[in-house]
């Protein structure tokens, strides 16, 4: 048995006394010592519930050949097949679409790069040009930078209402040239409008341009 300091029963009984319970740890593993510092890590293995795999460890010194040894510490580490939580991932980066309801709450960080200063914002985005939004404070306090445009308009023309779907696939006309289509205001009003069409498939959600469906303005019926 690998036992560099002598230290196997006094290791053992600092971990029993930090575990509470001897059903908590179980037989000794194995002993790493680096002799030149006088310092040695004694494991033994874990029962503890929800920690498969791990191990105690207890840090032992010795200052010298004829001192008795010292417990430094007593810790649960993870062996080579220990169950460890996931890696955290920040909330910001864990919700998805559909995620938020009724009562929740999701905060927007200050540094978001999808949002600029609403004085920053393109004069054909607001209803009031830049000076006067600084000036008197109104408007909205930020609004879309030119990243966060492009992440949406870039969203919405791959997803399922842009040019590259089955329904628009087999459409005669697109979307851009229906009775039904209403642009949208600001700098993507030549990319994309509301449908208004109540029998469309896509009613009241944004469409791009070249999107289209079977129930176009100008999918008239012939006369026979």
């Amino acid at each position: 048995m690998n036992d560099p300091f002598n230290a196997v029963e006094i290791a053992r009984s600092a971990a029993l006394e930090d575990a509470g319970n001897e059903k908590f740890v179980g037989k000794f593993v194995s002993a790493d010592a680096d002799i030149e510092n006088r310092i040695a890590t004694y494991l033994f293995e874990s029962f503890v519930a929800g920690y498969t795999g791990w191990r105690w460890a207890v840090t032992v010194i010795k200052l010298d050949d004829d001192s008795p040894a010292t417990i430094c510490d007593v810790v649960l580490l993870p062996g080579a097949d220990a169950l460890l939580a996931p890696e955290w991932i920040p909330y910001k980066d864990r919700v998805l679409p559909g995620d938020v309801g009724v009562g929740d709450i999701l905060p927007t960080s200050a540094d978001d790069v999808r949002l600029v200063p609403g004085f920053a914002a393109l004069p054909e985005d607001e209803e009031l040009d830049p000076s006067q939004l600084f000036e008197f404070g109104l408007g909205r306090a930020r609004v879309l930078s030119i990243e966060g445009r492009d992440q949406a308009s870039k969203r919405w023309h791959e997803g399922d209402r842009g040019p590259n779907t089955s329904i628009t696939q087999h459409a005669s006309k697109a979307c851009g040239s229906c009775g039904f289509f209403l642009p949208i205001a600001g700098s993507l009003r030549s990319a994309f409008g509301v449908c208004a069409n109540a029998l469309a498939p896509d009613d009241a959600r944004v469409v791009s341009v070249d999107h289209g469906c079977g129930a176009h303005s100008e999918a008239l019926v012939v006369a026979e």
